[in-house]
């Protein structure tokens, strides 16, 4: 058993990995070379640079954007014994310095960061002082412009290889087109192209597309022909709860789960569908990043994602345990007329973005020229309804304005309250001499949590308050009056989204939105709703090759399995009749122009079968028709 595999094994309970893991870790670890891994959701992306950086002396850095997940990792790190940190934004200045502090003296093995903390003078004026030996880059696709969730933030990773240049970059995505591989290399500085790449297919995945009118009564059916725990995914928060209701009424067990829930309720609702008390969460997709529940047996999307990306992430989370799974999308003609609304809402008119500028800037009572740095709650629905601004279109309004990096926008930011003692140990002593009242609260505090001199320790006051058999409202009062004596730093409780000001104010002839930022993006936008709407809408492409296809895997089989595929099954046609009317169909129009009439009659096939084949190079554009009646190959396609 080689290192890599013991440490898997003392870490995770595996005694061996999945294919190409052990390969992307040797990639950064013996050969510290820059590596892309690009592997399906589920494909285990953290356990290889967790596993890596273990394998070598010195801390790893994680960039990621999502805190939830950022958070998540951290604690599970730490129930393994494995020192790990992270800053985000909303952490005070001095929480910050006790972490870096601790990287530089090797106080943990990992250190999470969200890609905006990166540029921070704080952070660089510690990073080369730390002993770093791998800078892991999660949602490495955020890097490309290309890519369906392009974060400005991400370009900046590139900068810090300039501090440690010696030091090799893992970088990680489950989505990402061949244009998207080439970028996020690119603007990662790889000294050489190394890509890992393992296929896209999900073989035990069957993909289904249903067009109903009724997709309620469609999803009961779902629930209820196949057994075993679901997700269902729509797009608004009402919706969530809607539609739970309704599976509770047809006695189906069902919760609903989205990001303006109060963070422990997220957490039961979310454990008690992982532990299968609960059997379908239906949710915005705030839920399932990080969710490694392996036993889903079917993922269903009410409402059209934004992107063949984002669905194949989400429907990716399905069948994880490699046993037969199913992803279905519930289309009808009024997903495409809600396109025009969601592009609107996606992409705000101009005037209308810097209209909400300003109104931030009023809502706050920030003079122009102040307020950089300055952290401020944000409540959208009171800020829309006060400046009388369309809530969506706002939001919206914020998401780019953040991308011009006038503003950070952190939604449903949760935090535990957080201590740290600041003073001796001697003159602690004095105090608890001085103050008999306060005392046993103290020891109580100091026996309770480890660590608390060194960094901030996450407290549960109400868990205090059981121990001291007293009211929390006591246990408040005590720990600020320890912080007004300055014996500790004391950070309550914080739940609410904020927003970050990373520039001052501005007038407002100097908003800028950038091409990149405004109208590539938008373009890009389209084409990505186009491609999602193709492959909701055709009847004729197998569906797993229409997802293999758009991340670059080509001559691929047809899956055989996905409803397209099933009908040309019930329509008597097998996969050899299909290929052999193909290949005869192609030979004869790669030699010349037909027409359609004579061509079937040279076809030794039965009409009917032809004319199925016909129709799907047609809508595959394997054809170009001359006139109404004589057509050729396309040699474009």
């Amino acid at each position: 058993m080689n290192k890599f595999e013991q440490i898997l094994l003392k870490n995770w309970g595996f005694s061996s990995f999945r294919p190409l893991q052990e390969d992307i870790i040797k990639s950064v670890s013996d050969n510290s070379e820059d590596t892309l891994a690009l592997l399906p959701t589920g494909g285990g992306k953290s356990i290889i640079f967790q596993v890596a950086a273990l394998s070598k002396e010195g801390l790893c850095i994680v960039i990621t954007p999502l805190i939830a997940l950022m958070k998540d990792q951290v604690k599970n790190l730490k129930t393994k014994q494995i020192k790990a940190e992270a800053i985000y934004s909303g952490m005070t200045k001095h929480e910050i310095d006790i972490v870096l502090n601790n990287c530089v003296y090797g106080a943990y093995k990992f250190l999470y960061l969200s890609p905006e903390r990166l540029t921070t003078d704080i952070f660089l004026a510690r990073i080369s002082k730390m002993n770093i030996n791998l800078i892991a880059v999660d949602e490495a696709h955020c890097i490309s412009q290309w890519g369906y969730d392009f974060r400005p933030a991400y370009l900046e990773i590139a900068n810090i290889r300039n501090y440690i240049p010696d030091v090799p970059v893992l970088a990680l995505t489950a989505t990402a087109t061949k244009d998207v591989i080439k970028d996020i290399q690119e603007k990662l500085l790889f000294h050489k192209e190394n890509i890992f790449k393992k296929s896209f297919e999900r073989k035990n995945l069957v993909y289904l597309v249903r067009n109903v009118e009724d997709k309620f009564k469609h999803l009961l059916r779902i629930s209820q022909k196949i057994n075993g725990c679901g997700i269902v995914y729509v797009r608004n928060r009402k919706k969530t709860k809607e539609i739970a209701q309704f599976l509770q009424n047809n006695k189906i067990s069902a919760d609903y789960y989205h990001a303006g829930l109060e963070h422990n309720l997220k957490d039961f609702k979310q454990n008690q569908w992982t532990q299968g008390r609960t059997r379908i969460i239906v949710a915005t997709n705030a839920f399932g990043m990080g969710i490694d529940k392996p036993d889903v047996r079917f993922v269903v999307h009410i409402d059209l994602p934004d992107s063949l990306e984002a669905y194949y992430q989400e429907a990716g989370r399905a069948g994880r345990d490699e046993k037969k799974a199913f992803a279905i999308l519930l289309y009808n003609k009024t997903d495409n007329l809600n396109i025009e609304k969601r592009i609107r809402n996606a992409f705000p008119e101009k005037e209308l973005i810097k209209r909400v500028y300003i109104a931030l800037g009023n809502y706050y009572q920030l003079p122009v020229g102040a307020g950089k740095g300055n952290i401020f709650n944000f409540k959208i629905t009171d800020f829309a309804t006060k400046f009388n601004l369309p809530i969506l279109q706002t939001y919206s309004s914020l998401k780019l304005l953040e991308q011009e990096k006038y503003i950070e926008l952190t939604e449903d930011f949760f935090s535990l309250s957080k201590v740290i003692f600041i003073t001796s140990q001697q003159d602690l002593y004095k105090f608890q001499v001085a103050n008999k009242k306060i005392d046993s609260f103290i020891k109580i505090i100091l026996r309770t949590y480890a660590g608390i001199f060194s960094t901030y320790v996450n407290i549960d006051e109400e868990y205090l308050a059981k121990i001291l058999k007293t009211k929390v409202d006591i246990i408040y009062d005590y720990l600020q009056k320890l912080a007004q004596a300055n014996i500790i730093k004391y950070i309550p409780q914080r739940k609410f989204p904020f927003i970050v000001y990373t520039e001052e104010r501005l007038e407002e002839k100097n908003i800028r939105l950038s091409y990149e930022n405004y109208e590539l993006r938008k373009k890009n936008y389209l084409n990505r709703i186009n491609a999602i709407i193709e492959y909701a809408s055709t009847k004729n492409k197998c569906r797993s090759q229409i997802l293999l296809n758009y991340f670059d895997q080509k001559n691929v089989d047809k899956c055989m399995q996905c409803d397209v595929c099933r009908e040309k099954k019930e329509q008597n046609l097998s996969k050899d009749e299909f290929d052999s009317i193909f290949n005869d169909i192609k030979s004869k129009l790669l030699k010349k122009t037909w027409i359609i009439n004579d061509l079937i009659s040279e076809c030794n096939f039965k009409e009917e079968k032809i004319l199925i084949v016909l129709r799907w190079l047609t809508e595959n554009n394997k054809l170009t028709y001359i006139d109404e009646i004589r057509i050729k190959w396309n040699t474009q396609n």
